[in-house]
């Protein structure tokens, strides 16, 4: 169950379901030959427990551990998991062209004497990914969006965006309630170059080449010149809790790559567990006693118990704030404790911040129980837990009244409950309950109990059972497919609050006051409301589930405009004509044209064919759905000479020509320098094996590159 707020503050719980999830064929089949990417994501050393006993050791650096990329170019999908304890794995969506991959880091990594590489280590052999735009345009840039399973800590990692030369990103985050994070919670360390000092890759760079940082845009760019250079990076520590990061990804010149690459620094936290007796007095260690340790927001991360010396830890945990250690059970009653054991003072450290050092010295104490003991358990009628609420035992009659306050599995237990001291009789106590959170209220609580002259057995199963507020949740999809890291926000009685959709598309809001609240969803970039964006419900003791939201992915059209012999014809118009209207698009010097942020429904893509040439076909339909299809095949033949030649029969439906699908094929691309360094980025692959490759893509021609550069339909969902 996740934390509550405190008394008399009041706030949503928020719960979010998480689930997990170029060239040519030739070429492609000619790189996979020469090994140039990994079929399988690399492994980072996992965090483990401390053995019971042992000294808290210096902080460890670590670097992602990926799945391999699974998909098609436009819609990969693939799982990043960071190798501190309590870090949460988060699921990459990227609608980038093809090329790309989880590389091995084999050929290219941040060495030791980088800036991150002095914090985390070395990155050789650690596996990073390789990204490139939606289409090699400066107008078509890919979507890659990183949704955690839960808000990161806030602080204790790192990630690196690599070979950002002739290319530009835009880095945005959300946090937990929705809000987007400002560059300073981002955190930008610097740019700096990997190609140069110690243990650093066979490629040549200028110390002075580094990827810089503008604050007002949130964008990281290359240098002024815009010119394919090597090993130009930037890095960033975020210093709030981050819910999804999205970086978006443009093309400046060339055919841009860039690489990810993700890193945490673990700490540790270790205490003992001491036996006293009932006046606080140390009587030795307590061995099997069991601890939690919970996260900032209140998850669950780890559990472990005391050794023979009373000891305890816990390794590698992510170096950051609001860490808390619970003793959540105690060894059972025996010989020697014949009536159990109870928690002495706190059992319940809290506010750990592992950000600069080792927390050490965490400790608890327990004492034996003295009879008699009274116990119970505090559940929602859903069976959830509620921690933090105080028992009340009341003597009928007056008297001292006795108090316990609840763990977070709901436990409680009150000693030292005796009999009338004064006359010997029997003594009667009444249960009462305080300390709910907002909207709680108690459903049913325990009969009296009596305690008897004498009487040294316990009182158990003394349980109240209370009623939460309902809930509010549903589902955010895009042409029926769910949609990650959109905010959804309630507002009503009892105030505002906001959440983010998981990997699975869905949301919750706990505790949810009685009363009307209007639920609104916030289309992000690239999407449009498909139907209303907000949706007023009325909440009372029920649940409310199937609040769903519907997007619409914006589609696109894209093409070039050659002359018969396939070259490239730039300045030349062509207009799409769609729902909104007209948009007009001037080809590049390669050709090109690209219109995105077009809505559903048929779209007249037409080329105004210069004074004294003439084309066969100037016009064509086509039709975007609410799965915003990318149609980048949109292509027109122009002859500027006494005869026109022929132009590509366009399909029935205008769609683009099936790509590649399956695992990313990998295709050569710039790497962090370009021609004067020794691999390749996007491969991994050494220049001198990649010599044959060319050779054998310079025999397939003009035609299969400019095939390579037609993409499939971008995702759905984002």
């Amino acid at each position: 169950m996740l934390a509550r707020a405190p008394t008399g503050h009041r706030s949503y719980r928020v719960h979010v379901k998480r689930t997990a999830g170029g060239l040519g064929v030739v070429a492609a089949a000619v790189l996979v030959a020469l090994g140039a990417v990994t079929p399988t994501a690399s492994s980072a050393v996992a965090s483990t427990l401390v053995p019971a006993g042992t000294a808290p050791a210096a902080a460890t650096g670590g670097w992602a551990d990926w799945e391999p990329l699974d998909g098609a170019p436009g819609d990969w999908s693939t799982t990043v998991r960071l190798p501190a304890t309590g870090f949460p794995a988060a699921t990459v969506t990227s609608d980038a062209r093809g090329g790309v991959g989880v590389v091995s880091g084999a050929s290219s990594w941040l060495g030791p004497a980088t800036p991150p590489g002095e914090v985390f280590g070395s990155s050789r052999g650690q596996a990073y990914l390789n990204l490139r735009p939606q289409a090699d345009r400066a107008d078509a840039p890919s979507t890659t969006t990183y949704t955690f399973e839960r808000p990161t800590p806030g602080g204790g990692w790192a990630f690196v965006l690599g070979d950002i030369d002739a290319d530009r990103a835009v880095v945005t985050a959300l946090g937990a309630d929705g809000r987007e994070l400002t560059a300073g919670e981002l955190g930008w360390q610097g740019g700096f170059n990997y190609c140069g000092g110690a243990g650093s890759p066979s490629c040549v760079g200028d110390p002075a080449d580094v990827a810089t940082w503008d604050p007002g845009t949130q964008e990281l760019a290359g240098n002024a010149a815009a010119a394919d250079t090597a090993g130009a990076a930037g890095w960033f520590r975020p210093t709030t809790p981050v819910a999804s990061l999205t970086v978006t990804f443009f093309r400046r010149t060339g055919f841009p790559v860039y690489q990810t690459w993700f890193a945490s620094l673990g700490r540790d936290v270790a205490g003992t567990v001491r036996l006293v007796d009932a006046a606080g007095t140390p009587q030795g260690v307590l061995p099997d006693a069991r601890l939690t340790l919970f996260a900032a927001d209140g998850t669950e991360i780890a559990t472990t118990t005391s050794d023979a010396s009373g000891q305890y830890g816990f390794d590698g945990v992510t170096a950051a704030p609001g860490y808390r250690v619970e003793l959540t059970d105690l060894p059972e009653a025996g010989e020697l404790h014949p009536h159990g054991l109870v928690a002495v003072g706190e059992r319940v450290a809290d506010e750990i911040d592992l950000r600069e050092a080792d927390a050490t010295g965490v400790d608890f104490a327990a004492r034996d129980v003295v009879p008699v003991a009274v116990s119970g358990t505090v559940l929602t009628d859903d069976g959830d837990p509620v921690a933090g609420a105080t028992v009340t035992l009341a003597p009928v009659g007056g008297g001292a009244v006795l108090t316990a306050v609840t763990d977070s599995t709901g436990a409680y237990l009150v000693d030292r409950v005796g009999q009338d001291g004064v006359v010997g009789l029997p003594q009667q106590y009444t249960f009462a309950l305080s300390g709910l959170p907002e909207g709680f209220v108690v459903g049913s609580a325990p009969d009296p109990v009596t305690v008897r002259p004498g009487q040294e057995e316990p009182s158990t199963g003394n349980d109240f059972v209370v009623r939460a507020p309902a809930s509010v949740s549903g589902t955010v999809t895009s042409g029926g497919e769910p949609v990650a890291a959109v905010v959804v926000r309630i507002d009503g009685e009892g105030g505002a609050a906001g959440t983010t959709t998981g990997a699975d598309g869905t949301y919750r809001f706990e505790d949810v006051l009685p009363g009307d609240h209007t639920v609104t969803v916030e289309a992000p970039d690239g999407y449009r409301p498909d139907g209303p964006d907000a949706r007023d419900v009325t909440v009372g003791r029920d649940d409310v589930t199937g609040v769903d939201f519907a997007l619409v992915t914006p589609g696109a059209v894209g093409g070039t405009v050659t002359d018969p012999a396939g070259e490239p014809m730039g300045g030349v118009t062509v207009t799409v004509t769609g729902p909104d209207g007209a948009v007009e698009r001037v080809t590049d010097a390669e050709g090109g044209y690209f219109v995105g942020d077009l809505p559903q429904g048929d779209h007249t893509v037409a080329v105004t064919v210069p004074d004294g040439c003439a084309a066969e076909v100037t016009e064509r339909t086509v039709t975007i759905t609410a799965a915003g299809e990318s149609l980048l095949a949109e292509d027109f033949v122009v002859a500027c000479g006494p005869e026109p030649s022929a132009s590509p029969s366009p399909s029935a439906t205008g769609s683009p020509s099936a790509g590649p699908t399956g695992s990313p094929s990998p295709e050569p691309g710039p790497g962090p320098g370009g021609p004067d360094r020794g691999d390749l980025a996007a491969t991994g692959a050494m220049v001198g094996s990649v010599a044959l490759a060319a050779a054998v893509l310079a025999g397939v021609g003009v035609g299969l590159v400019r095939a390579s550069r037609r993409i499939p339909p971008p995702p759905s969902g984002r």
